[in-house]
């Protein structure tokens, strides 16, 4: 495949999630809160059944960013935590597989927290 093509795929799969979490977002009254655990559970039930790898492999980055993508490597973490160690590893694996994202969430949020002022909303 070319760049563009992969651009492309990677752009209307993670568009077409995006547009799936505005329409619940305007459509329902979710919250954001609970959207996000939706999405994320998806996510991990969608790797469990199978279906959301094949998703991956065609849209790249697309389907791995948004919040499916860390449902899909918590899940796929799990499974193979499992498969190496048994119950204990199920519970580690998802920490292993997606701590260098944790970790950047929380290192960056409170970089953000240092540099900038927070408001509350009225």
């Amino acid at each position: 495949m070319s760049s563009l093509s992969d651009y492309l795929l990677a752009f209307l799969i993670g568009g077409a999630i995006c547009t799936i979490g505005q329409l619940l977002m305007s459509l329902t009254r979710l919250t954001p809160a609970r959207i996000l655990v939706a999405f994320v559970t998806a996510g991990a039930i969608l790797t469990a059944i199978g279906v959301y790898e094949p998703i991956i492999k065609i849209g790249g980055a697309g389907a791995s960013v948004p919040l499916t993508g860390f449902g899909y490597s918590l899940a796929k973490g799990a499974i193979e935590g499992a498969a190496e160690d048994g119950l204990l590893g199920a519970v580690s694996g998802g920490v292993k597989a997606t701590a260098a994202g944790i970790t950047a969430a929380v290192f960056l949020g409170y970089l953000c927290a240092l540099v900038f002022t927070p408001k509350t909303k009225m």
